[in-house]
């Protein structure tokens, strides 16, 4: 190699050196620094009302991120109402925030319209809870939750394991059956006892139970004493399977006379484990529903990065293994 090769291909070497330190020091420097995010408007759809047991967790997961990363953080309430999630949706991609995390109950078909709207106008999306195939796969965003039929379907077979069911056995098992997305968790269960061959009785849940699990009372009640051999009860969600308790009594059912068994864990869930009402929940983490989907917007707005895709199942819960739990719980952090 000559001298002056060797001078080009040194200058080559210098220059490129050179322009990497230049790109690198365009870096956003404050990223590395607490609260690197504090420029970003972000609203964030917690899904349920304030103070019910899983939206409190989401929230608290939520307000964890804002505090961590600095985000600007608008909190949105919905009592858990799909319509009211449309509305409040439209109305956040009108304010065109830097990002929305948006709880996928409405379906892919409801929320279509205005997840491109939020992509013309360069809105980062990320949704928690229930996922949005065909949306995330139109217009982008990623999700954070568990995976609907997936969960529900273990849940199932969790359930017929446990409770010691059998082929001709009853049960019954409440959900959202209607909703075509947040029921497919519901539906997965009922497939995977059928498929067991277990004869399940369906009560479609409606919204107001989730915000008031007290409401369901005449309905559960009713179910019970018109299917006296039931063995199994499943529940869609945290408020209800933390009310277990006051469904069974209402019922004159004793704690341990019949399996109960659902999604999530809340303080009301543990007491119910401790006191042998419940003896099966599927945990989904909400704590990282809240926390995740902000710490994507950010990393989305401020670094470039991609959409997370993060399945919070978690796995089950049990009389032997809820005191793990117990304490978090308490705290509306598990």
């Amino acid at each position: 190699m000559s001298i002056a090769t060797r001078r080009i291909l040194r200058s080559t070497v210098v220059a490129s050196a050179t322009a990497l330190c230049a790109a690198i020091s365009t870096l956003p420097a404050n990223a590395l620094d607490a609260q690197w995010c504090k420029d970003v408007h972000i609203r964030f759809f917690v899904g349920g009302a304030e103070g019910d047991a899983f939206g409190t967790i989401v929230y608290n997961g939520a307000k964890q991120a804002a505090a961590d990363l600095g985000p600007k953080v608008d909190y949105i309430f919905s009592g858990w109402d799909v319509e009211k999630m449309v509305q409040q949706l439209r109305e956040a991609v009108a304010v065109k925030p830097a990002g929305i995390a948006m709880m996928g109950h409405p379906g892919d078909a409801a929320i279509m319209p205005l997840a491109e709207q939020a992509h013309k106008d360069g809105i980062k999306m990320m949704y928690q809870n229930v996922p949005v195939p065909t949306v995330t796969a139109a217009f982008g965003g990623g999700y954070v939750g568990a995976q609907q039929e997936q969960q529900g379907r273990a849940l199932g077979a969790e359930a017929f394991k446990l409770a010691g069911l059998k082929s001709g056995d009853k049960a019954i098992m409440i959900g959202p059956f209607e909703n075509e997305s947040r029921g497919a968790r519901e539906r997965g269960t009922v497939a995977a006892l059928k498929e067991a061959g277990v004869d399940v009785v369906q009560i479609n849940s409606v919204t107001e139970w989730a915000a008031d699990p007290n409401l369901a009372i005449p309905v559960i009640t009713a179910a019970l004493l018109n299917n006296p051999g039931v063995k199994a009860v499943g529940y869609p969600g945290g408020q209800m399977l933390g009310n277990v308790p006051t469904y069974m009594q209402a019922a004159g059912r004793k704690a341990g006379d019949i399996f109960n068994f659902g999604f999530d864990t809340s303080p009301q869930i543990v007491e119910a484990f401790k006191g042998g009402w419940v003896q099966l929940t599927a945990d989904q983490q909400p704590f990282m529903q809240g926390y995740l989907p902000i710490l994507s917007i950010c990393q989305q707005v401020v670094l470039g990065l991609a959409p997370m895709n993060v399945d919070t199942g978690a796995g089950f819960v049990t009389p032997q293994n809820y005191e793990i739990v117990s304490e978090l719980a308490k705290q509306a952090l598990r």
